[in-house]
């Protein structure tokens, strides 16, 4: 099981993530949506990626990006984009043009919602199944993609909450992203992600 911490905004938590020993995966950065208390602007993205990211993956979360911000980000140490509410052709494009990998993310409510991941099994590298919430870490049923055989690793997102029981999640996903479940009162809070990110290491080391 990977993990993914998003929405990271502060110098203090990005180099707490980078130098845990057990670091995560993917540590992610809301790039274009200001309506997202986590949004970073461009000014602050640049000082906070200029931090070595070891071994970690950095992600650019990206809602229906325009070529402004495209170009903004271009030359950023961004491994992956995550993007929300493109069409298959435009992730094309994106990919195509800035040699980036994919999340492709997927926002559910049912299961007609799951099933438009095969309109784009050709351009993602990760598949992300998220809620229909974006900024508000709404959950959704997650039991609705159990049963889907992909051959792409699946990002679990949806008002994951460090209290719950992991291993219910390794049975459905290969990565967990989680964000308000690490906060307290609106902000990253390093003794949950600690938490968390030890959690992770047991499920592993119980594999």
């Amino acid at each position: 099981m990977k993990s993914k911490i998003c929405g990271i905004s502060d110098i203090k938590t990005l180099e707490f993530l980078i130098n845990h020993p057990n670091s995560p995966e993917f540590i992610g950065f809301i790039v274009n949506y200001p309506k997202s208390k986590r949004y970073v602007d461009l000014h602050k993205l640049e000082k906070l990626l200029s931090i070595d990211k070891k071994n970690s993956s950095y992600v650019a979360v990206l809602v229906k990006p325009n070529q402004d911000i495209l170009e903004k980000i271009k030359d950023l140490p961004f491994d992956y984009y995550q993007i929300y509410d493109c069409e298959p052709n435009e992730i094309k494009k994106i990919k195509e043009e800035y040699q980036r990998k994919i999340i492709t993310a997927f926002t559910i409510e049912n299961s007609q919602d799951v099933e438009k991941h095969s309109l784009y099994k050709n351009i993602s590298d990760i598949y992300l199944f998220d809620s229909k919430g974006y900024e508000k870490s709404l959950s959704f049923n997650h039991s609705i993609i159990k049963n889907i055989k992909l051959d792409k690793e699946i990002m679990l997102a949806g008002n994951i909450q460090v209290n719950d029981d992991l291993e219910n999640f390794k049975k459905i996903a290969d990565i967990i992203d989680i964000s308000g479940g690490v906060e307290t009162s609106g902000l990253k809070d390093v003794s949950k992600i600690e938490i968390f990110l030890n959690k992770i290491k047991i499920l592993n080391n119980e594999a």
